[in-house]
């Protein structure tokens, strides 16, 4: 597992510069074609980090509110500088999972890019996925997913992260290595008792979404 917070300023600024724009509209552009239609109310970004999928949903929703919930005070310093456009329509909330912060049967819709593998126990991001929801609400959640030997997550980086600082390198092999299997995330869900679509995407990644029960 790897630790749960980026709270080392210089890690968070490492991470806020590096050019993550191709895989963030990604998963933005991906969200949008998945649920043409929301509920009423709010949209949150769990583990938002420096907020670069919040502040695309904040562009692509703009008669939305979009909340982005962290851990880390350092990234969310970097997020409130980037996301001072937006002004009240984006709220950033320090809080980590599970957390009281966010209310009950609020969110239209729930995203999260890259948290589950950071979480002690997975279960807590799939049970407040749960709780925050409203009825019918859309979910979307990304992360990577676990290769099936060290010698496979090493090539991933060598293929996809050759010319990155040494801290992301590291970063994002040991991500890989604390990922999930795609059969290991649909346990957690069963655990969790949501029926969410678990899809493997290209060589690397998780997308699980549906939308919660009415």
């Amino acid at each position: 597992m790897e630790p749960e917070l980026m709270e080392d300023p210089e890690q968070a600024e490492a991470y806020a510069h590096a050019d993550f724009s191709a895989s963030d509209e990604r998963f933005v552009s991906a969200f949008t074609a998945r649920f043409a239609s929301l509920e009423p109310g709010p949209v949150v970004d769990l583990g938002c980090g420096p907020g670069n999928i919040a502040l695309r949903l904040a562009a692509a929703l703009p008669q939305r509110e979009v909340h982005g919930v962290d851990g880390s005070a350092a990234m969310l310093a970097i997020a409130r500088r980037s996301g001072a456009v937006h002004g009240e329509r984006l709220r950033l909330i320090e809080a980590r999972l599970p957390t009281e912060a966010l209310a009950t049967q609020s969110y239209a819709a729930i995203v999260s890019n890259s948290l589950l593998h950071h979480l002690p126990n997975p279960v807590t991001l799939w049970q407040t996925v749960g709780r925050i929801g409203k009825p019918g609400a859309a979910v979307f959640i990304g992360d990577l997913r676990r290769p099936a030997t060290p010698e496979a997550a090493r090539a991933l980086v060598d293929r996809y992260a050759r010319s990155d600082p040494d801290v992301l390198r590291a970063d994002f092999l040991a991500s890989l290595h604390a990922a999930f299997e795609a059969d290991e995330v649909r346990s957690q869900l069963l655990e969790a008792r949501l029926d969410l679509s678990v899809e493997e995407v290209d060589d690397r990644y998780l997308w699980i979404w549906g939308r919660l029960p009415l």
